[in-house]
């Protein structure tokens, strides 16, 4: 399987478990690898996936509707992607700003989805 990857994606969501991380929000971070058979596609723009197009996608789905967990915003970010019709989805969501009390570079939940 063939691969479009996405790095550093920021969007600012109010995604958490406690209440100032509801009101103040912070920063996500997405990484997506977005699978799918590039051979079969050719060289048009019309039969891929949009890169820009997905990019804008998937940070509306992080900076929308509030929930307590970041596997939560993983799950929202693959249903994205496969809807833009990849056949599977590496999705990692860093939180860098987590609530954490001792000093840390990062914290990420990583799914799949699709055909594995």
């Amino acid at each position: 399987m063939d691969e479009i990857r996405l790095r550093g994606l920021r969007a600012f969501g109010h995604h958490g478990v406690f209440d100032h991380e509801r009101e103040n929000g912070q920063e996500f971070i997405i990484d997506v690898d977005v699978r799918l058979a590039l051979a079969e596609l050719g060289d048009d723009i019309g039969q891929t996936i949009h890169y820009g197009d997905l990019a804008v996608a998937i940070v509306a789905a992080v900076e929308t509707d509030p929930v307590d967990l970041i596997e939560t915003v993983a799950e929202r970010v693959a249903a994205v992607v496969l809807g833009f019709g990849a056949r599977s989805v590496r999705v990692e969501v860093h939180k860098p700003s987590a609530p954490i009390t001792v000093p840390f570079d990062d914290v990420s939940v990583v799914i799949e989805r699709g055909e594995l």
